[in-house]
């Protein structure tokens, strides 16, 4: 058994085994795009025998943390062929990724799991969830009328407006992926249009990406910066009732709509969506905006696949100080006192989709109460959410 990067001329196989473990094929004609989208990605692979057996991608995205761009190692991609599971190979891959994203400087990594308790074993965690809104065609009220206007976009008629909205919403929320031209070109239309909500001077508030078949609205991405931008965008799905006898809108579980409807008693469906791990852990607590509450906080934190996590972080005057043993020296300890957690806890609390309360209560962070108390007190109040898929 050996791991190795597969290069261009190992990609076919690695094609064949995607197309056996996801069921799906590749048209031929396509097979020259997947070649040159594969050179973008890290493919890592277990060989047995001269066979690919298994293999991992990873791929360099960025994603918001803080209104800041971090980093961020996607794994994907992630199969294996019947004959060779249960062999500990995709364990085996998992370490290698996380080695090479931290060689990387890729100081966290998202994924979409196929089993969230899979990955869990691993330190990937549920950072974000996704609200699924239905809306049947009697519930289309229109709420009161806007000053501002929509308009229509398609892929071939995509304008930069609609990047300018989705860069100030994603600052809103915790991990969502940083896109570019080439991945709104690619990855976001599909079949649907975006409408554009501008307001009186305007300027773009917001907008829908949505398809209309078959008598139904789904709008795939609900994104708006104002109030006044939801409720323009809401009276233009009202629009489509004469066209449709039911509406779906895909949106973050923080989203307010629901709320400010006439007939708020409508079916949601809040679903886990995507999993995060940090790999640095070090880079992510220096680079993290804690509160500065004038008390100090030691975490003392573990992690079972990336050694290079293990230790103690001392978080003080919106500060870090790390301790962290070295075979051989003499550095200064921490106390004994702090907070004890893994670094799946660390996850969910640095994106924001768990409290020190929360997790403490679980039994998934050990400390005194005091000292939860000033955790709880450090960390800011953030929304995580995630709209891609990769």
């Amino acid at each position: 058994m050996e791991i190795k990067e597969l290069n261009e001329k190992d990609y076919l196989e690695s094609m064949k085994l995607s197309m056996y473990a996801f069921q799906y094929k590749i048209p031929e004609e396509s097979i020259a795009s997947r070649i040159e989208m594969l050179k973008r990605h890290k493919v890592i692979g277990v060989w047995d025998n001269s066979n690919l057996a298994a293999k991992l991608h990873i791929i360099p995205y960025q994603i918001s943390i803080n209104g800041e761009e971090w980093k961020m190692g996607g794994v994907a991609g992630v199969a294996t062929y019947p004959e060779f599971r249960r062999n500990g190979y995709v364990k085996r891959l998992i370490i290698e990724a996380l080695e090479r994203m931290h060689k990387e400087e890729q100081i966290v990594s998202l994924l979409h799991p196929f089993d969230i308790g899979f990955y869990r074993k691993f330190g990937w965690d549920i950072f974000t969830e996704n609200k699924k809104i239905q809306i049947e065609k009697k519930d289309l009220k229109f709420t009161e009328a806007q000053s501002g206007t929509i308009k229509r976009f398609t892929k071939e008629t995509h304008h930069p407006d609609i990047e300018t909205v989705y860069a100030q919403f994603s600052k809103k929320y915790m991990g969502m992926l940083v896109r570019d031209r080439t991945w709104w070109a690619n990855n976001i239309y599909g079949d649907g249009q975006i409408a554009v909500y501008y307001n009186q001077n305007s300027e773009a508030q917001g907008y829908l990406l949505y398809e209309v078949k078959e008598r139904k609205m789904d709008v795939q991405e609900f994104v708006v910066l104002t109030q006044e931008a939801r409720c323009g965008l809401w009276n233009f799905i009202c629009q489509h009732d004469s066209m449709v006898e039911e509406v779906s809108i895909l949106t973050s579980s923080h989203e307010l709509l629901p709320f400010t409807l006439h007939q708020p008693k409508v079916k949601m469906e809040v679903t886990p969506y995507f999993m995060a791990r940090i790999v640095d852990a070090e880079q992510c607590l220096l680079k993290y905006s804690f509160k500065d509450i004038g008390k100090k906080v030691f975490l003392h934190l573990e992690d079972e696949y990336a050694p290079w996590n293990i230790g103690s972080y001392l978080i003080a005057d919106g500060e870090v100080k790390v301790y962290k043993e070295k075979p051989g020296s003499n550095c200064v300890q921490p106390p004994q006192r702090g907070v004890r957690l893994d670094i799946n806890s660390l996850t969910a609390l640095l994106f924001g989709y768990k409290r020190p309360a929360e997790l403490y209560e679980l039994g998934y962070i050990k400390g005194k109460e005091e000292e939860i108390a000033d955790l709880e007190e450090l960390f800011p109040f953030n929304k995580p959410f995630f709209y891609d898929f990769f």
